[in-house]
This record gives C-alpha cells, sequence and structure tokens, in this order.
C-alpha cells in the first residue's frame, strides 16, 4: 500500500512550487499486509513540454465556451499524452517510524519536474530478518539456508530493469549507479554465496555469510519489483527562478522623476534614481503601467472625477490615440528609452518589473476595433469598472466571456509576451482575482512553457481561498495581509498559516509595507518608528518583501481620517520628491538589504520559528538555512517602549545552562553578553525598534 504522499495540491491537481538549488521533501505511508518488510524508492524526473503528462479534469481553457479555439491556441491536445519514456531518478525511502517514509530531492533546473513513489516487498531483507532472529535463538536454520539460496538465485535471474535499480543513496541511470556499478562479477559473488548457504559447511559460517553488509548492497541493487506498487498518480513541482523565492522590490513612478511637477519625468531621467535604489539593497524595481494614458473621464488630483489642464491621469486607465497594452505613455518617452531603461537596471543588478493591468481606457484602441471584446449595457454603451461603492470612470473592463474569446485572450497573453521580449522577466498582475481563474492557469503556463523564468505577482487583496486559488493556478508570488497584521499575536498567527501549513507549498508570499493604494493607520499614526519597525519585519520575516516609493522618507499623510488613500497621490498627479531629506531610512534600509543577502536564514520562509517571549507586544523570532542562523526582536508598539525576557534555544545550540555566549546585533554590531535560556530585551522607540541578532559562541558556527 502507498498512500498519503505529501506534498500533495487538491490531489495532484496543482504542482508544488520551488525554486532552482531547493529541495522537495515527501513523506509516504508504505506497508503491507503480514510481517513482510517493505522497501521503496522516491522516483523523479525534469518533466518535458505539458503535452508529456496527461491533463487532470478540468485544469486549462476547454475548447468549448473556455479559452482560444484557434488552432495551435490553448493547451495541447490530450492525444498522444502519457508519460515520458526517460529514465526516473531514484531516491530510496528512509523509514521514519509508524509505517510513514521520507525522502527527498533537489531542483536544479527551471520548468517542471515529476516525482511519485514505487514500493515493495523486500523479500530479502524479510528472509534475513526471520533468519537472523532464529540463529539468535540457537535454533536449527538449514531450512532458511535454502530458501535464501533460491532467493539469491532468483535475484539474479530476474531481467535487469535498468530504469529502477537503485544502491541505498544513490540513483541510477542505465547501468551505472553513482558509487556502485553492478557487474558480471557481481552477480557472480551473489551466486557463490547461495552456493555456500546450501553448501554442507558449518551454519554459523553459512548465516554469517548471509549478514555480511556487502551482500546486502549487491542485492539491493537488484531488488525483486516485479510486483510492485506505485502511487496512483504523478505529481509536479513547479521550479522558478530564485528571485520567485526572495528579492527586495522597490516600486516607483516614473514620471515623478522630474523637477516640475506641471511636467511628466521621462525613463532617461528615471534613469538618474536607478543607481540610488540599487544602493540601497533593492533587488526589483517595480513601476505601473507605462502606457498610454486615456483622456475620457480622466481622474483629477485626488482622484477627482473632474481633471484640470495638465493632470497627468491615472496610469492605470490604459490607452489612447498613442496606443494600448504594448505602447509607450509619449510622456515617458519612446520604447528605445525604455529599452534603455531596463538594460541600465541591469546593469545595476536590478530586474525590471511591470505592472499589467487588463483593463482599458475608454480612449484604448481596442475599443474601437473590438467591441466584442467588452461587456455592453442594453443600450448599447460600455459599462465601466465598478468595486461597489467605488466607480472607476476612467475604465472598461474586459469581458472574457466574449464571443471572441480566443482573440481576447490571446491578445492579452500576447501583452506579456511583448515586453519580455524587451527584457522584462517580473510581472505584477493588476486584480487578478477579477478575471477568470481559467485565464489565469491557461495563460502563466502557456508562457511558462517558452519561459520558465517569468514571475507573476498576484496583487489580489481578496478573500483567503481567491488568493489561495490563484497562487495554485499559477502565480509565482502573492500579496498578503502583512499590511493589516500588526500586533505581535497577529503576525505569529498569520506566518504560522503561511509557513507551516499546506499553503507554504504553493503560495509564496511578498510582504509589501506599503502601496499606492494602501497607507495603513499603523503608519498614519505611528511615526518614524513605525516605519522602522514595519521596515524590518516585512524584511526579515519575508524572503520577498517591498516597498512603494516614499517609504523610506516616511510619507505618512492621508487623504482623511479613517482612509488609506495618500493625500496627494501620485496615482494621479505628477510627485517630485527631494530624497535626501532629514528623517529618511536609507540607511536602514541599505544594511537590512546587505544583512539578507549576507544570510541565507534570510532568503527562505521554511524554518520561520517564534520563540518564547514575556512580554505580549514583543516578537522574537529565528530563521536558519545550514549553520547560519539569525534572531530577531522586535517592538510592535511604536508609540511604547517595550522590554521583557525572550528564549534562546540553547541545548539545540549546544551550549550549556550557565554558559556565556555573544549575541551580536548586526544592524549595528553592537555586541550583548548573555547567559542561560531567557535573556533581557529593551526595545525604546526613540533609540530602536527592532534587534537583528546573531549568537557568537565557539558552539555555533558562524556563517561567513
Amino acid at each position: 500500500m502507498v498512500e498519503r504522499l505529501q506534498p500533495e495540491i487538491d490531489g495532484g491537481r496543482f504542482a508544488v512550487k520551488r525554486t532552482v538549488g531547493e529541495s522537495v521533501s515527501i513523506t509516504v505511508d508504505v506497508f503491507a499486509d503480514g510481517h513482510d518488510l517493505v522497501a521503496g524508492v522516491l522516483k523523479y524526473r525534469l518533466a518535458g513540454a505539458p503535452e508529456g503528462r496527461p491533463k487532470a479534469e478540468g485544469q486549462g481553457p476547454k475548447a468549448e465556451g473556455q479559452g482560444p479555439k484557434a488552432e495551435g491556441q490553448g493547451p495541447p491536445k490530450a492525444e498522444g499524452r502519457g508519460p515520458r519514456e526517460e529514465l526516473w531518478d531514484e531516491i530510496p525511502l528512509t523509514e521514519l517510524g509508524d509505517d510513514r517514509w521520507g525522502a527527498s530531492f533537489t531542483v536544479t533546473e527551471l520548468g517542471e519536474y515529476e516525482y511519485t513513489v514505487e514500493a515493495w516487498i523486500d523479500r530479502f531483507g524479510s528472509w534475513l530478518r526471520e533468519l537472523t532472529a532464529k540463529a539468535d535463538a540457537s535454533q536449527d536454520v538449514a531450512s532458511e539456508l535454502l530458501e535464501g539460496a533460491e532467493l539469491l538465485d532468483s535475484l539474479v535471474r530476474l531481467k535487469a530493469d535498468t530504469t529502477s535499480d537503485v544502491v541505498s543513496g544513490f540513483s541510477r541511470t542505465g547501468d551505472v549507479v553513482s558509487g556502485f556499478r553492478r557487474t558480471d562479477e557481481d552477480d557472480d559473488r551473489i551466486l557463490e554465496i547461495a552456493d555456500l548457504l546450501r553448501s554442507g559447511r558449518p551454519q554459523a559460517e553459512r548465516v554469517d555469510a548471509a549478514r555480511d553488509p556487502h551482500l546486502r548492497t549487491l542485492v539491493a541493487a537488484r531488488p525483486d519489483r516485479s510486483e510492485s506498487t506505485t502511487y496512483d498518480r504523478v505529481l509536479r513541482v513547479t521550479v522558478d527562478p530564485v528571485r520567485a523565492r526572495f528579492g527586495a522590490w522597490y516600486e516607483m513612478f516614473p514620471r515623478s522623476c522630474t523637477s516640475d511637477s506641471k511636467r511628466s519625468g521621462t525613463f532617461r531621467e528615471a534613469e538618474a534614481r536607478l543607481p540610488d535604489i540599487a544602493a540601497m539593497g533593492f533587488d526589483v524595481v517595480y513601476l505601473p503601467p507605462v502606457h498610454p494614458i486615456g483622456r475620457t473621464h480622466r481622474k483629477g488630483r485626488n482622484n477627482s472625477l473632474t481633471s484640470s489642464a495638465g493632470d497627468p491621469g491615472s496610469p492605470w486607465a490604459i490607452g489612447s490615440d498613442d496606443g494600448g497594452h504594448t505602447a509607450i505613455e509619449p510622456g515617458l518617452g519612446t520604447l528605445d528609452d525604455f529599452d534603455r531603461f531596463v538594460e541600465t537596471a541591469s546593469h545595476l543588478g536590478l530586474d525590471v518589473a511591470l505592472d499589467i493591468a487588463f483593463q482599458a481606457s475608454p480612449d484604448h484602441p481596442w475599443v474601437h476595433e473590438h467591441p466584442e471584446w467588452f461587456r455592453h449595457r442594453p443600450d448599447g454603451s460600455i459599462k465601466y469598472a465598478e468595486n461597489p461603492p467605488k466607480k472607476y470612470q476612467d475604465i472598461y473592463p474586459f469581458d472574457f466571456g466574449s464571443s471572441d474569446r480566443p482573440g481576447l485572450w490571446t491578445a492579452l497573453r500576447d501583452v506579456f509576451l511583448f515586453w519580455i521580449e524587451h527584457g522584462v522577466r517580473i510581472f505584477r498582475v493588476d486584480n487578478p482575482h477579477t478575471k477568470p481563474f481559467g485565464f489565469w492557469e491557461w495563460c502563466i503556463a502557456d508562457i511558462k512553457r517558452a519561459h520558465p523564468d517569468a514571475v507573476f505577482l498576484s496583487e489580489a487583496f481578496t478573500r483567503p481561498k481567491v488568493m489561495r486559488y490563484l497562487a495554485k493556478a499559477g502565480f509565482t508570488q502573492s500579496y498578503t495581509y502583512f499590511t493589516w497584521r500588526n500586533s505581535a499575536s497577529e503576525l505569529r498567527e498569520y506566518l504560522t498559516e503561511l509557513t507551516r501549513t499546506e499553503v507554504m507549498e504553493y503560495l509564496r508570499p511578498n510582504f509589501f509595507a506599503n502601496t499606492p493604494d494602501i497607507l495603513h493607520e499603523y503608519l498614519q499614526r505611528g511615526g518614524r518608528p513605525a516605519f522602522e519597525v514595519r521596515f524590518v519585519l516585512a524584511a526579515t520575516l519575508g524572503a520577498s518583501y517591498g516597498v512603494y516609493s516614499g517609504f523610506e522618507l516616511c510619507e505618512n499623510t492621508a487623504i482623511r481620517h479613517g482612509s488609506e488613500e495618500y493625500l496627494d497621490s501620485e496615482k494621479y498627479q505628477i510627485k517630485p520628491r527631494n530624497w535626501n531629506q532629514p528623517g529618511n531610512l536609507k540607511e536602514l534600509i541599505a544594511r537590512v538589504n546587505t544583512i539578507r543577502r549576507d544570510h541565507p536564514a534570510l532568503q527562505q520562509n521554511a524554518t520561520l520559528r517564534f520563540h518564547g517571549s514575556s512580554a505580549d507586544a514583543l516578537l522574537w523570532f529565528s530563521k536558519k538555512s545550514g549553520s547560519d542562523l539569525v534572531f530577531v526582536a522586535a517592538n510592535t508598539t511604536p508609540h511604547d517602549m517595550q522590554h521583557g525576557w525572550v528564549e534562546v534555544p540553547i541545548h539545540e545550540l549546544g551550549i550549556a545552562p550557565d554558559a556565556p555566549y555573544v549575541v551580536e546585533d548586526l544592524l549595528d554590531e553592537a555586541t550583548y553578553m548573555w547567559r542561560g535560556a531567557w535573556n533581557y530585551v529593551r526595545l525604546e522607540p526613540a533609540e530602536r525598534m527592532a534587534h537583528i541578532f546573531v549568537v557568537r559562541h565557539p558552539s555555533v558556527s558562524r556563517h561567513p
């Protein structure tokens, strides 16, 4: 019986996610009737194109009524599908207890891997266990030795199965096992031992020959898998680039890169901001839509329904006479200027992420060229976008159920492909939860076939199950509720859900501390200390995090009390800034990003662990990667000093209960002498809101 293979998402309907270099650790129940021992292997391989595997029921758009119908569009036909014939790599299962087994493999290439489990009766091991028990009890084992001889003969006679032979700890390709080669000489040695077992030599000598560990190794390379059981499905792993797991994002509006609030900044001017962003240690510079902005119902300052001369409008009102989703807003420059911006960013070590918003201004060329792509009222007019009570008079939504669904879906997919050709591999997708799940599953899978390094960030602040389904359907990363989780207890509960449940297998969080749409009350009222602690928490709790420009200046003025909208929002106006004004957080941001790059522990979320604290508002946690262990203490109340005792798992670190040890704060290199498991921490908002500690002790490996 091979049951309960994990990780498995929705019965194998969706893939788990990993990045290049990460491991997939599986557990599975394997057992049999009776008393025989069992053995098994984790089987894995790099999959071919999705044509090479059967499609689960309901996956992707169907030919009828869902998704493109035109030849060559949408998922491939089922005809001719089936498992690839290439060999599987195999890792022996290790028994964990209570019939639970485990193994792991490392993914080394972008794309998609497959994995499953095969198990069988370990006939030799079962025979050897019985023989050993009887021999140790001084019983006569003449018959058992003859049975063993026949068993060894049969193993040599078995036709070699070059796709499944395994030696413990090594995988086999063809007839060679890493560290072991199956040879005729080995077969001869097994037959010699079989002859010895049936010979007239003393039983003790024959039993010793049967117990020879070398014989066990030889036999392990020849398991009898003729009646093996394989798990009833092949599961999948989507392997993304490391940037899908780890990265610091900075959101900026190129049009605000100007000294004149009445004139749009250009890409050439925005290039001047890139060295400063790179110096703060960011990995990704993220741009809002850069396309032409419509004039019909253009919004004015602070989301006013009427605009004045010179108001630039919202970048999310996409499309004008100058073009649509594959054109550049003239005020920013040309497509060549955009290409140069991307190239300059790359030279500075920055990836460019682009906002993709599938909606259209009433002036978008598609409104006139493809009216069937929009939903019309009974009077023939097109209904603008709404999220009651909010209204977006400057935007038309697409009708994804259009009569020309193939044309619309393909055109939208081609928007991504266009920008990929211009050097963009990272996309932040606006409001994906208002578009069909089936579209995203088809579109992302289709793009990643040719571009497995593409990264898609889902901006869906909506119900948990919807956010999770979008992640399952293909989105590489997801915005989260981090912005609204501010107390220590809220953070512990939420991060436990993200890192200690099945969610961690498919949803990668990206912790944005603020966005152009979200200025949380915590930042509005908490002043600089609130910005400090939210930044440190975003950057250490999450391997991926982001900030919207102005965060480093502690911009915190809302349009009105009770609103999360910024006053004089950059969404509706050009907003020049003095990036070096007093009180900025650039030094803190650069220091934390350096720490993140230097410490692998902070480049993943799987090992996040909360530890004991005597103060409710004092958040105390750690992350670990190999020998690298980082602790973080944070005061979650920006107006109040917090102090108390925090628990260090010294027994796990090999530190004696009364032994002194030093902790170093990586933020300022200050050191503190601690002793025992519980130690005192004090965080005063006027001085500091957080510590990022490493332990300096001979028993604790020091990360370079």
